[in-house]
């Protein structure tokens, strides 16, 4: 069986509005969150889903089968928005798509990765989100 390494203490934990979906570390550090890159103009912070580790029948997962599947995602939650997120009144007359904290589904190759501790992190840009959901575990992950 394989170990995992630790990684370092100066990666960022991610704090999501729902740890037990996206299966992150659970941390009260509001300073973790602020290693994080800030976003600019109509860009915003996207944490993609990350499927749990177990099925609801009992399969357990292998790493590469959920890394593949976190790779795959086209749903994530909104972590941060950047200044001039939606201002644009032509192009978004009826208002913002989404907000912070919202789940969103987004193109399979849109935005920038980033890697962070547990993961990546997508810079995403306001026009590239296409809808958003209640629960992500609704939608269908195919790898």
């Amino acid at each position: 069986m394989k170990l995992k390494e630790q990684s370092s203490t100066s990666s960022p934990k991610i704090i999501t509005p729902n740890k037990d979906l996206v299966g992150v570390k659970k941390s009260d550090d509001k300073k973790e969150s602020a290693k994080l890159p800030d976003p600019t103009g109509w860009r915003m912070l996207v944490l993609p889903f990350k499927q749990a580790e177990k099925t609801k029948g009992g399969i357990i997962m292998t790493d590469e089968a959920i890394d593949r599947s976190q790779v795959a995602s086209t749903c994530g939650v909104v972590l941060k928005m950047g200044p001039d997120c939606y201002r644009d009144k032509e192009r978004y007359p009826d208002g913002p798509w989404c907000k912070e904290k919202d789940w969103v589904i987004f193109a399979r190759y849109a935005g920038s990765r980033i890697k962070i501790d547990g993961g990546e992190v997508r810079l995403l840009n306001d026009d590239e989100i296409l809808a958003t959901v209640e629960n992500p575990e609704d939608i269908f992950h195919e790898f």
